[in-house]
């Protein structure tokens, strides 16, 4: 008989008569086209030759890391550009409300002085409340989409300018109002868990990393002090880009100084107010209602640009699991936590270098740049003041990666000496008015305020992220810190018509508090005096989903597993309360034995949940076949 030969199997005519292989191969292969498939189909589902899991795994994590410089520079820019079309709005928006031949060609009767007045409190009044509804807003909303919300309110305002009555500007302005805290609490967390996770893809091949453990104590604050730097040196431009309106537009309408200034006999530290006796028409001529739309429409464009910057640049702070735990622990204890935060003396201690940081942001633009400045240069030259403030803020901003190398306490005590020194020679200099001699002086006042102002913002975000580093959501820690900034913004609002030596006085000793508070804390650090540190309550959840099924044994009686879930949610309480008393040392960077069995507990729990579920979802597919 004639030989039979396939493409995967020789056989000799001995074969097909009943004799083993030539080759002595014992092993029965299969013939024809079956066994053909077979060897495709095993190399199909085999491992490729060329795959490289390790090299895979570190390109997938380098990845995730641009996907957080991505994220940070999105919400600086975002951030950036939304305050930008804010405030440059706002300013030009003021001035021309202030020209009283503006007004009366314009508007005629309906008060715009008024209507102004009444903005400005609405931005200033509202947000001391912003305390109790912040939390609750960010719980519901989530960090970035709480960002994109506040950066469409702004928006709105801008909007609002196209047909300016009071039912359309008052209502805008106290919806920023409202939306500041929130805003600012959401960008501060926001850029503080983007540096947690950056440390997390940076070693995700240490075992505390891949066990989901704390992290070893300081390990994320060179990536925090980076990150905060970055957010404030973008962030500090907005006080150029603001200009360009007045550069660009409202600068060539404007009356130069000696008629804006005719009247005014006092500047400096001997004025009152603002700026005492200025001239009601500061405009020589005015500007066409359609180059007006115009510059409000670039405005409206850039402010959707921020929209959108938040939308699709910036990614996700947390998971939506860990959204989802936020939202299940209860509004009341969402609304009790920025409270139990107070607690801790270290937040307490930090409250009146917050209330500073609001009083000299305030006092640079309405006392140094107004009242010094534009007193004796004229109106014209405010834009090159308030540059030169910016970028001496977003330049300095970067001083503040000293950190890296220096302690942490040399960048604020130096941003605070700066401001010291700056705020004693203001309280004994009054330049005279009508003085454009004095520019150079002004401007050099400017850049070092400018520095001091870029010190403290940077970092008193930065010392928060440090201080509170093992908590992963921060939002409640930025809400009290820019509270109190609110706060000292509205009393600021209040004494706007002060005598100027009397304003210098209370922010120098604003300032001395504070100072001294903070040294007051580090001390106690050091000296390791336990602090109280307020744990998020454990997330109560009543849907069933991969991660929150239960365990459900059928085998088991229900008098059983009621008498097991009531020892292990006793055994829980008891761990918690442990965990609760342990806080302290746990803040310091040394865990509990308690708290670890509870969380080795509940990882338990979670994994023989997810199994239950892997093999729930077998079970159903095989039944399906």
């Amino acid at each position: 008989m004639a030989a039979v030969i396939t493409e995967d199997n020789v056989y000799s005519e001995a074969e097909v008569n009943g004799a083993p292989p030539a080759d002595g191969d014992d092993q029965v292969q299969l013939r024809g086209p079956e066994g053909n498939i077979q060897g495709q189909v095993e190399e199909f589902l085999g491992p490729h030759p060329d795959y490289d899991e390790e090299e895979e795994e570190r390109k997938y994590y380098r990845r995730k890391r641009l996907g957080v410089v991505k994220n940070v520079v999105g919400a600086s820019c975002g951030g950036m550009i939304v305050y930008s079309v804010y405030m440059g709005l706002l300013q030009m928006q003021l001035i021309l409300h202030y020209d009283e031949t503006y007004r009366e060609v314009k508007y005629g009767t309906l008060g715009l002085e008024d209507i102004d007045n009444k903005m400005l409190m609405g931005i200033n009044v509202t947000p001391i409340v912003g305390l109790l509804y912040t939390p609750v807003l960010i719980r519901f909303l989530g960090t970035k989409w709480m960002m994109f919300l506040a950066s469409g309110i702004y928006a709105l305002f801008v909007s609002t300018n196209y047909w300016e009555r009071y039912y359309t500007l008052v209502p805008s302005a106290v919806a920023i109002g409202v939306v500041i805290v929130p805003l600012w609490a959401s960008l501060g967390n926001y850029i503080t868990r983007m540096a947690q996770q950056y440390y997390e893809y940076v070693n995700y091949k240490d075992e505390h990393v891949q066990e989901q453990k704390k992290p070893p104590k300081g390990a994320f604050h060179p990536y925090i002090i980076i990150f905060q730097s970055v957010f404030y040196i973008v962030f500090h431009l907005s006080f150029v880009f603001a200009e360009f309106p007045m550069v660009l537009f409202l600068n060539y309408y404007l009356n130069d100084y000696k008629h804006t200034l005719f009247k005014v006999t006092q500047c400096g530290a001997s004025g009152k107010g603002v700026i005492e006796n200025l001239n009601k028409t500061v405009l020589h001529s005015l500007p066409r209602s359609l180059l007006l739309i115009e510059v409000e429409s670039v405005l409206m464009g850039a402010a959707f640009l921020a929209m959108l910057i938040f939308l699709v640049l910036c990614g996700a702070a947390y998971r939506p699991t860990e959204e989802i735990d936020l939202r299940s622990i209860g509004w009341g204890n969402i609304f009790q936590l920025p409270f139990k935060h107070l607690r801790d003396y270290r937040l307490r201690l930090l409250c009146p270098f917050f209330v500073y940081s609001g009083f000299e942001m305030l006092f640079a633009v309405q006392g140094l740049i107004l009242s010094f400045g534009v007193c004796s240069v004229g109106m014209e030259k405010l834009w090159l003041l308030v540059m030169v403030y910016g970028l001496s803020s977003s330049i300095c901003s970067g001083l503040a990666l000293t950190m890296l190398r220096l302690p942490r306490q040399i960048i604020l005590l130096v941003g605070a000496f700066v401001h010291f020194v700056l705020i004693i020679t203001l309280m004994c200099w009054s330049p005279q008015p009508r003085e454009p001699s004095y520019l150079p002086y002004l401007l050099v006042l400017s850049a070092l305020w400018g520095l001091g102002t870029a010190l403290n913002k940077t970092g008193l975000s930065t010392l928060l992220g440090m201080l509170y580093e093992d908590k992963e959501r921060l939002d409640f820690v930025f809400t009290i810190y820019h509270w109190w900034q609110a706060i000292a913004i509205f009393i600021v609002y209040l004494w706007s018509a002060l005598p100027m030596r009397a304003k210098l006085g209370l922010l120098l000793l604003a300032l001395i508090v504070a100072c001294l508070c903070y040294v007051q804390m580090e001390r106690r650090l050091a000296k390791k005096i336990p602090f109280r540190l307020p744990r998020i309550p454990r997330p109560r959840h009543k849907v069933k989903g991969y991660r929150y099924l239960e365990e459900e044994n059928s085998d088991e009686s229900d008098t059983d597993l009621s008498d097991v879930d009531d020892d292990e949610k006793d055994e829980d309480e008891r761990g918690l309360v442990e965990e609760d008393r342990n806080t302290d040392d746990d803040s310091q960077g040394s865990p509990g034995p308690e708290r670890s069995r509870v969380r080795d507990r509940r990882r338990k729990h979670d994994n023989a949940a997810y199994e239950q579920a892997g093999e729930r979802e077998d079970y159903v597919q095989h039944m399906r076949d």
